[in-house]
């Protein structure tokens, strides 16, 4: 599921956004069915629920709406079963998107740039995973911490990754993500990297990550 406005994630999977009808926007504000917003993707056993820039208006509308904090939950109940996994693609700040995926979500999984500001937002974003446990989520619980656009060669980097370990004991995931070419490139062709350059090491890296994320099943 893409909850981005910006839709990175639909162009990512090869989706034109010019048209595009129904979105996550449609169904989260409550217009369509969740099952006619989900499409094809070029991978046999992943489904995409779109978004596109309409979706910047659903922070706005949610204000009014009774149990705003829920309307992903109920979205997503009457397909969830027919899914292994259902992964939501969060935007970047923490508004009412966000508030509704946590509320949805059983565990978060979080991508952190090898970058000082990304390491300030995780105090903020781990602080807001704790409020929407103890209000709206229970269940919720922090999967792990990905190291992402990682340049081993950089001094930042190094220290970056040696802060998390040592503020975060036990919740970084082994593998880390690095600053790859055929990553950057693959969005532009509208493919996951893995169908882009099963070979790079940005595919690589993402494969061990799910046999990681697996392993915790």
């Amino acid at each position: 599921m893409d909850l981005d406005p910006q839709g990175n994630a639909t162009t990512g999977l090869g989706v034109q956004k010019s048209g595009l009808y129904p979105t996550v926007y449609h169904v989260i504000l409550g217009n369509e069915a969740t099952e006619k917003a989900v499409r094809e993707t070029g991978l046999a056993h992943l489904r995409l629920l779109p978004s596109d820039i309409d979706l910047v208006g659903a922070e706005i509308e949610l204000v009014s709406v009774d149990q705003r904090e829920y309307r992903l939950r109920v979205a997503l109940e009457p397909v969830a079963q027919a899914y292994d996994f259902v992964i939501v693609d969060c935007p970047p700040s923490l508004g009412l998107l966000t508030i509704n995926a946590l509320a949805a979500a059983d565990r978060v999984l979080v991508p952190l740039q090898c970058e000082f500001y990304a390491l300030e937002g995780l105090t903020h974003l781990l602080k807001t995973i704790r409020l929407v446990r103890e209000r709206l989520n229970p269940r919720l619980s922090v999967e792990g911490i990905v190291l992402t656009m990682f340049d081993g060669r950089t001094s930042l980097a190094l220290q970056i990754r040696d802060e998390v370990h040592r503020y975060f004991p036990g919740e970084i995931f082994d593998t880390v993500i690095p600053r790859n070419v055929r990553l950057s490139e693959a969005p532009s062709y509208g493919k996951p990297v893995m169908l882009h350059d099963l070979r790079s090491s940005g595919s690589v890296a993402y494969l061990e990550l799910t046999g990681e994320v697996l392993k915790h099943e």
